[in-house]
């Protein structure tokens, strides 16, 4: 049974979020909003487009929401997470992995025929002639961001040298438009010291204005800038360089954001807004419950989940195998169906395990939102 059929005649009803079947994923509807505002009143502030990684949420609603909040478009990973918004009406789409196989070259160009504004970074000039020559044959002209390494050598061009030979390439191609690079520091997002990360993206920046540089003086400016994400989006904006950010995960901030101190304050600029929650289905020990949310439930690459109601929030989370958890809190006793919610480790991976969102307001169930793009990972 899908999640709207099980959960479909909770909506509406008053603190039915208590009577989810567990484990779910939940979205408090206000936080993830006031999240969305917040992201997009920064980069307008700050004369910065917002471009969103839809890898985070893979939802065509939240993407919605964004662009109604003035996001330019939606970044997404792969090739089939863009098809699938795109089937939900989502255009302004850029694809931030190199598309290189023939039968996902053939797909890319006929969703470009699909819509009006897509975009994708190459880093090898072998690629580049391969999506001219079949954009070419579909009388497609196809939007390409020269793809640049900031050093974890994952994709991107390695040098200054290179990105002018692949700009020029592109630049050649009638089928092809050149419009801009692209320059994502993943390695930099997690470091939890404002001071140190800010160190390591300052660093990381030299090097792309470098670049920057050299195209320009070779003739190909870049007309878009596009990078960042959560953890240095106030650092990038700060350095003047990006003219795009690429935050994803403030919408939901995960443990792993949480941790880090965001503004050099340590303030929060943003809310906790997803959650698995999860029922006590054993208690037979002092002290310690058994849940029904393991391996299978949450992301395991990001530490631990937190708790955040139903049990206290020091409690002691414990993987017990795929389907199960323990939570381990002294002095306190757990009685089986106690409702817990979670916050989870990592967001992007743990939403890729579900079909839905359950959204919430104020503790009762307002819509079911499916998760557009899970397992859309080809």
């Amino acid at each position: 049974m899908s999640d709207i059929d099980l959960h479909k005649h909770l909506i509406g009803r008053q603190g039915s979020r208590l009577s989810l079947n567990t484990p779910a994923l939940v979205i408090d509807r206000d936080s993830l909003q006031r999240n969305i505002e917040a992201m997009a009143a920064f980069a307008q502030d700050r004369g910065l487009a917002l471009r969103p990684h839809a890898k985070t949420h893979k939802s065509v609603e939240i993407a919605k929401l964004q662009m109604a909040a003035g996001a330019v478009g939606v970044c997404c990973a792969k090739l089939g997470e863009a098809e699938a918004l795109a089937a939900g009406a989502i255009n302004g789409i850029l694809i931030t992995s190199p598309v290189v196989t023939p039968q996902a070259i053939e797909r890319l160009i006929a969703l470009s025929a699909r819509i009006g504004d897509l975009r994708v970074v190459a880093d090898n000039p072998d690629n580049v002639d391969a999506l001219a020559t079949v954009a070419k044959a579909a009388n497609q002209t196809l939007a390409v961001l020269v793809d640049i390494d900031p050093g974890i050598r994952r994709t991107g061009v390695p040098s200054a040298e290179a990105a002018i030979a692949l700009a020029k390439r592109i630049a050649t191609l009638p089928a092809l438009k050149y419009a801009g690079v692209q320059y994502y520091c993943g390695a930099q997002q997690h470091i939890e010291s404002f001071a140190d990360r800010r160190a390591a993206i300052a660093d990381r920046t030299d090097y792309l204005s470098s670049v920057i540089e050299a195209l320009r003086n070779a003739g190909f400016a870049p007309e878009v800038i596009t990078g960042g994400g959560t953890g240095t989006h106030r650092i990038d904006a700060e350095l003047g360089v990006l003219t795009e950010l690429q935050t994803g995960s403030y919408v939901f901030m995960d443990k792993q954001y949480i941790d880090c101190d965001l503004d050099g304050h340590s303030g929060k600029p943003f809310e906790t807004s997803l959650f698995v929650d999860a029922h006590v289905i054993s208690a037979n020990s002092a002290s310690m419950a058994t849940i029904d949310a393991g391996f299978k439930a949450l992301s395991t690459d990001g530490g631990l989940p937190v708790v955040k109601a139903g049990a206290p929030e020091a409690a002691m989370f414990v993987f017990m195998g795929d389907e199960h958890g323990a939570l381990i809190a002294p002095d306190h006793t757990f009685r089986i169906g106690d409702h817990v919610s979670l916050a989870v480790p990592h967001c992007d991976p743990t939403v890729n395990l579900y079909d839905a969102y359950h959204v919430v307001r104020d503790g009762t169930l307002i819509d079911i939102w499916p998760v557009s793009a899970r397992g859309r990972s080809r």
